[in-house]
This record gives structure tokens, sequence and C-alpha cells, in this order.
């Protein structure tokens, strides 16, 4: 309860005095919408860092072209339209996607946003020095050209049957060329104004940043709609999931609070207080445990958790009856429960949308722990000397198990950690700061860095799930040589998936797309380098009195931030 107090006494103090006047004796009231994103942003852009505290700290201010709205279709946002084959936009040899801007775009400072920010974007994150993390965004693109001032046209190296990728959702904006020309490449990273204050085309503009705490924005006086609403918007980085909806649905000190993981009972009692509203949605998002594939052990120094051409394989991690094992002594069903309205029981990767589940794994959802401890005894994993951990070639089944620090994932560890060691597995529990495990600068306590033997965060495909089956081809394994910016977080290398891959860029939206994408989903779910436990419901809350927010879980939920009102 006194962190409760505490906070709500913060925010008094912060926003509380947002009168001011005039001169004459009457008071005119600043409006301030206050949004807590308790893993706190390390950036306010999805470019130099992974997580989705970043994109949606960027989307404030950073637009694409176009957005997926809460019904997962394409609209507009710097574009005029969707192109399509129908009207042109879109090539019939599907080689080419044209997009043209709407007119009198401006950036935040009253320059005007033309289509060479556009080709400058795609150039900024395609160099490998840059260490883009949306870099597959922008894979197969043969050439972004700009046409005139406001006419884009993206070349494909193959057919593309959905050419949607670049520069659509907030995960993947435009950027000034002028405010980052001199930042492509390896300078990058080193350009703490640009990334910490980007120029952007939205309904408001950066004006402060404190990485990890705090970012500040006032209204965008050259955005190209209806004025916004607010006068300053207030991203508040930090504290837990519980705290910020406490702020919001018991003490309505905040006005909405963002990604809420705490247990379902005590979310629908702080509902109950009456000061705001949970919302939630369902889309692709899959709370996984990834297993790592190389060989975590401090004492190899530099070479920890690299894969180093296949040399360096985890010690007993890359023998698949165990990673079965450890999938198979999981209750998915128990650990739904922890999530209530916002989870259920998943045993696919790629889990919507819905013409994309395979639905070919569900004997997960039944617990087999005699059945795990059977398949280890087959394969020679005894406990040997009797301290109840199993060995394989001699080496005991002691893992180091990492998440990011929130009620619901630790709760889960917790779980999980009793079943392994009802099939001889000694599992420490660690979890970090949301805030360094998804940073920016790839550190040792972070998901890219890997320093450990498993991990479990969520993820999922998206609308479209190529660019993220994609991610785990051997080619996109995280190296010190990338700067760990790679999707293939387990260091798995797999030829079968990666031949089976190959076919699906070319093949049209349809039955053989969708009969290829459950056949990778296959491959990924039944080799355990990554295990599914959950469907995520996106789960977060508003104060009664904020209207027009379009809950959204195919996007950033802030993407209509801009029709946000009192």
């Amino acid at each position: 309860m006194y962190r409760y107090l505490t906070l709500a006494l913060g925010f008094l103090l912060v926003f509380g005095m947002v009168a001011c006047g005039d001169g004459d004796g009457e008071v005119e009231r600043e409006e301030v919408l206050t949004i807590l994103y308790w893993q706190a942003p390390s950036l306010p852009g999805p470019y130099l860092s992974g997580g989705f505290k970043d994109r949606d700290a960027g989307a404030v201010t950073l637009e694409p072209l176009a957005w997926y709205g809460p019904d997962g279709e394409l609209v507009p946002a710097l574009a005029e339209e969707i192109p399509t084959l129908e009207n042109g936009g879109v090539s019939a040899d599907r080689l080419t996607i044209t997009w043209k801007l709407r007119d009198g775009l401006k950036w935040s400072d009253g320059s005007d946003m033309t289509a060479d920010d556009v080709v400058f974007t795609w150039r900024y994150c395609v160099d490998e020095a840059t260490g883009c993390t949306a870099e597959d965004v922008f894979a197969g693109i043969a050439s972004v050209q700009a046409v005139d001032e406001r006419t884009v046209r993206i070349t494909f190296e193959e057919p593309r049957p959905y050419p949607y990728d670049a520069f659509v959702t907030t995960g993947s904006p435009i950027l000034s060329a002028e405010q980052f020309e001199d930042c492509v490449g390896a300078a990058a990273l080193g350009c703490t104004e640009q990334n910490t204050l980007p120029l952007g085309t939205g309904p408001y503009r950066i004006v402060s940043f404190t990485p990890e705490q705090e970012a500040i924005f006032e209204r965008n006086p050259h955005y190209r709609g209806e004025k916004p609403y607010f006068d300053r918007v207030v991203l508040k980085g930090g504290g837990d999931a519980q705290s910020a909806a406490t702020a919001v649905l018991r003490w309505g000190i905040a006005d909405y609070a963002w990604n809420l993981q705490i247990d379902a009972e005590v979310l629908e009692a702080l509902e109950a207080a009456g000061s705001g509203t949970v919302v939630s949605a369902f889309a692709e998002l899959v709370e996984r445990i990834v297993l790592n594939q190389t060989n975590p052990d401090p004492a190899l120094g530099d070479d920890r958790s690299e894969y180093l051409d296949g040399a360096n394989p985890h010690p007993f991690l890359s023998f698949q009856p165990i990673r079965q094992a450890m999938s198979m002594a999981i209750d998915r069903e128990r650990i739904a429960e922890l999530y209530g309205f916002a989870g259920r029981a998943e045993c696919d990767l790629i889990a919507g949308p819905a013409h994309y589940v395979s639905g070919a794994n569900d004997g997960c959802l039944t617990q087999d722990i005699a059945g795990a401890n059977a398949l280890l005894d087959e394969h020679g994993v005894i406990d040997s000397d009797g301290d109840g951990i199993r060995e394989y070639n001699g080496v005991p089944l002691r893992i180091r198990y990492q998440t990011s620090t929130n009620q619901l994932r630790q709760s889960t560890q917790e779980l999980v950690r009793d079943w392994w060691a009802q099939i001889g597995i000694e599992t420490e529990l660690v979890h970090h700061d949301a805030g360094s495990f998804f940073g920016s600068d790839r550190g040792p306590e972070t998901y890219a860095r890997f320093f450990a033997d498993v991990q479990m965060y969520a993820t999922g495909g998206g609308i479209e799930p190529q660019n993220h089956l994609s991610d785990n081809r051997c080619t996109h394994i995280p190296t010190r040589d990338n700067q760990w910016a790679e999707g293939n977080v387990a260091r798995a290398c797999n030829p079968t998936y990666d031949a089976a891959f190959e076919a699906l860029p070319p093949l049209p939206i349809g039955p053989e797309r969708e009969a290829l994408v459950k056949e990778l989903n296959d491959i990924l779910v039944q080799s355990y380098v990554e295990i599914p436990l959950v469907s995520r419901g996106i789960v977060s809350a508003h104060a009664r009195s904020l209207k027009g927010v379009r809950f959204n879980a195919w996007d950033s939920e802030l993407w209509n931030i801009a029709e946000w009102h009192r």
C-alpha cells in the first residue's frame, strides 16, 4: 500500500500543478495526458532497440506510411491510400509497390517531409553497421526510390505476395533525413540527440527524454490533422504493472497504464474501484521459453553465448530429448489461469491470424510429467548419483532461467521451476528490470545477449509472419559481429527449416502459403528451441474520462493518440 501512496503523491506533485494564470486572475488549465509504461523506454523509437516499449514511445511522434487498425486492416497514416493491385499501387508482377504521400506533410520543426525521407530511412536501416533491429522489415528490397517529392516506389528482388512490410506499423516509421544524415552506420549509436529527440510528423513532438524514466511531448504545431486535444503528453517509466494499474484504476492519478501483466483477480478488484476501465485484445503474441543453443558459461569470456559457427553448443540443451521433456513437463492451462481473461494455453508459435494457425501441436495442452521422465530415461539422461538432478554426458542439468520483472512472469517461473524439478532439472530463477532486459544497449542483462540457459518473453509473427519466420534462419543468429541485433535469439541452426523457408517469399497469399507457414511453425515447435506457453492478450487500462482510445493488439496501443481526448 505504501508504494501506491508514494506513487500517488509523486503524481500529484508532478502533474497537479497544471494551471496557469493569464495575468488578470483567470486560470487556464493545461491538459496533460499521463501514460504509464512500467517497462521504461530506453529510446523513443524502434530502430536501435527491440522492445515494444521503445516502439510505443516513438509512436507518439514518429509515423509510418500505414498502421494496422484494431481489426488487422491497413489504415493510411502518412500515405494517401493503401496501394493495391486494384488501384495500381502494386504492380501486376508484384515486383513494385508505389506509395503516395499526403500533401503538405511537415516535420515537427516545420520543415517539409518528402519521399527523400522515406528513401533515407531505408538506407539508414539496411546499413549493417547501424545495428538496426528492424532490418528484416526491409529484407528482399532491391531499391527504394523517390519518384517525386510525394511518391515512393519500392522494388523487390522477387515478386512479393505481401508487400506491406517496409514503412508499415509503428515498428517501421519514417525518420528525418536531414536530422539523421550523420547517423548512418557505426555513428548511429553515438547520435544521442537525434536518437532521444527525433523529429516526427505525429500529433505531438518530443521535447525531453530521460532513458528508463520519462518522455515528455508537446502538441505538434505542424501536425497535418485536427489540432490534438492535449497540451502535453507525459510518458512515465518505471515501477511495476500493479502500481501502474493502481494509479489508473484506483487512484485516478494517471490516464493510461500499459501492459498490465498482473493477476486477473487483482485487476478485476482494481477496476471495481470505478476510476478506470480495463481493455484487452488478442492478436498473435505468444509468451514463450527460449532455450539457448550455445554455451552461456561465464568462463568462456567473450565467447559466452556466441554461436561460433556451431562450435560452441550448449552442453545439454543442444540435445533435443531434453528440450522435449522440458516442454512435456509444463502445464500450460495452469499458466493460463494466472492471466485470467488475458491468456489462453498455446502450443503454436504462430498463434494468429487464424488462417496461419497450425493446430497440429495441441497435444502439448496435456501436461505429461511421467512421459517426460520416461523420455529422459530412454535416452540415458539419468540421475547417476542420487542427488535428484539428472546428468547428460556427465553434466548435471542445472539451468539459469531469466526473464523480466513482473508478477505474472515470476509466478510462471516458479511453476515451471517446480515442474522441471519433477523431471530432475534444477532451476535458478533470475529476473531483470524490464528496461534492462529489453534495453537498446544489448548489455549482459538483455535478452539479445542471452547470458542464461533459458529465458522467457513474448513476441509474435504479426499480420503476415514471413519476417518473423525469417528470423529463425541460421543467418539470423545474434553475434558480436552483428551487435546482437538479429532475431534468432535461441542461436539455433536448422538446415531443414532454412530449406523449407526458401519457398515462402514467392508464394502468393492463399492456401499454399498458409500450409507452408504452418509447416514452418511445426518445424520450430517440434524442435523445442522455443516452447510456447500462452497466447497473451494485450491488457491495459485507461481512465473513464479518457475518450477516443481504439485499443489495438496489431500495432502500438498509442497508434491513434491523435484522437484521444477527455
